[in-house]
């Protein structure tokens, strides 16, 4: 069978001894010689060599080549395919791919032939010789780069854009990092976490939909506490996959934060906790106190299946359960008959309600924005400059996610009125909580466990003393009275010692 080969044709409109009808004879010539057969001629006549890469006959070659309608490519000489040696490397990197012959006629280039072949080895060596040296310079100017706090290239982290060389903060995703924070300290699950988000109407960057692998390594990120972590890591030996770098090797520049450093602290720590135990989280309605009771060290006290006590194997401090419960019994009491201080914890903090006016007015220009782009995928789908096939493979997905935002509107106007409520609702608060308390030993364990999630962030036992961590709350919500306290997800920095 008999090789098909293109001619490349590109000369300067200068010079007449190398006019393009030359040319294309010479090459003609050299393959009747070899009995080939020409089947494409690629004409760039006076085109420039800035823009060759670029240029719809070269995107026609490369595609000749990789389909096989050419064998190979004969061209006058190596200047007129290339305009430097790494376009040189690549286009011979792309033929040998191809099992496809580079024929220069002026340089007597053929690797069609076995001595020719050997061009194929030499530019091979040329070009991982360059990469290496390029990729040992772009190493070596990393940590100087990292300490100068200068780009390291990537992306901005999600939340975030550049401006100017700084990172600041991008307000249409800061938002949603920090919902996401919010979630999770609420529901203790990633998958939770992206589930709620998605519904939500909510996507990444790149317009997919979130997973709890994408929602770890946003809340893992120390830049949303305002610590920008650079130069931690690179590929593995065989570069298969990103590995850390040893930590003295990391550095760390200032940038704005969306979650306050507490809340950062509190979600890794539980993040942590849960990859320690390697398992979901706890499932804590075994036990009433397990997850929030700890030592005056931070350890977490456990109590065995068959033991009274919840106990801390580091610090050897333990506590009889029921003397535990009714301890929390008593504080509760002081609670829910001191008018001052559950007026106190019924106060909604100003950046929670802010908090969810900003989210809703953000779904509200999701909403506007994703019914401009549908409003022109119809006008572009009406002047015929997108099929019928293009259009619904752009419309499906973004009405999904417009009817998501949608729904979730409303859901936040009435989460947003309820915030509002619950200042003019203490009264009945005090009222329904004074029930609670006379009502603790009819609950069952479960009911029970559903009240101290409800008002405890934590619970700390130094040995002798027991110091209660309990949450704001916001007015009922059911007719339940084990779930008439509501935690909104804010954390009291102060606790009560009995």
């Amino acid at each position: 069978m008999k090789k098909r080969i293109g001619i490349w044709k590109r000369v300067s409109t200068d010079r007449q001894e190398e006019s393009a009808e030359n040319h294309e004879k010479r090459a003609r010539m050299y393959a009747e010689s070899r009995e080939w057969e020409v089947v494409e001629v690629y004409d760039l006549e006076g085109v420039s060599g800035k823009t060759l890469i670029h240029h719809p006959e070269t995107h026609r070659m490369l595609h000749d080549i990789e389909t096989g309608h050419i064998d190979g490519l004969i061209f006058s000489k190596l200047a007129r395919l290339a305009r430097n040696t790494r376009e040189l490397l690549d286009f011979a990197d792309f033929f040998n791919k191809y099992d496809a012959s580079l024929i220069s006629l002026q340089e007597a280039i053929d690797t069609s032939t076995p001595a020719g072949k050997l061009l194929y080895t030499v530019l091979g060596a040329l070009a991982t010789w360059e990469r290496e040296e390029i990729a040992d310079r772009v190493a070596s100017s990393i940590p100087i780069r990292a300490k100068m706090g200068k780009p390291l290239g990537g992306s901005p982290p999600y939340g975030y854009r550049r401006e100017n060389g700084k990172m600041i903060l991008n307000e249409t995703e800061a938002p949603i990092r920090k919902l996401m924070f919010e979630l999770f300290l609420e529901h203790k699950r990633r998958s939770t976490v992206a589930k709620i988000l998605n519904e939500r109407g909510y996507r990444t960057r790149k317009g997919t939909e979130f997973s709890d692998v994408s929602i770890k390594r946003h809340l893992t990120d120390t830049i949303a506490k305002g610590l920008l972590r650079v130069n931690f890591s690179t590929w593995s030996k065989d570069k298969k996959k990103i590995v850390l770098k040893p930590q003295e090797e990391w550095e760390y520049h200032k940038a704005p934060a969306i979650v306050s450093e507490e809340l950062w602290e509190s979600v890794n720590a539980i993040i942590e906790e849960q990859e320690r135990n390697n398992k979901r989280p706890l499932n804590r309605r075994i036990n009433l106190f397990s997850g929030f009771i700890h030592c005056h060290n931070g350890h977490k006290m456990m109590k065995q299946s068959r033991s009274k006590k919840y106990s801390c194997p580091k610090c050897k401090v333990r506590i009889d359960k029921d003397d535990l419960e009714k301890v929390f019994q008593t504080r509760l009491k002081t609670f829910v008959f001191s008018e001052d201080e559950i007026n106190e914890y019924l106060s909604i903090p100003k950046d929670q309600e802010q908090g969810k006016k900003q989210e809703l007015d953000l779904a509200k220009q999701n909403v506007k924005d994703i019914e401009g782009k549908i409003n022109r995928l119809f006008d572009l789908h009406e002047a015929e400059e997108i099929p019928t096939k293009g259009f619904n493979k752009r419309y499906q997905p973004l009405f999904e996610q417009l009817e998501q935002l949608q729904a979730i509107v409303p859901i936040l106007e009435k989460e947003l009125k309820e915030m509002s409520t619950a200042k003019k609702s203490t009264g009945e608060i005090i009222k329904t909580s004074k029930d609670l308390y006379s009502s603790w030993d009819k609950l069952s364990e479960h009911e029970k466990r559903e009240v101290i999630e409800a008002i405890t962030t934590a619970i700390i036992f130094d040995g002798q003393s027991l110091t209660f961590k309990l949450k704001h709350i916001t007015p009922p919500q059911t007719s339940n009275p084990f779930s008439e306290l509501k935690t909104n997800g804010q954390r009291n920095p102060q606790g009560k010692s009995l």
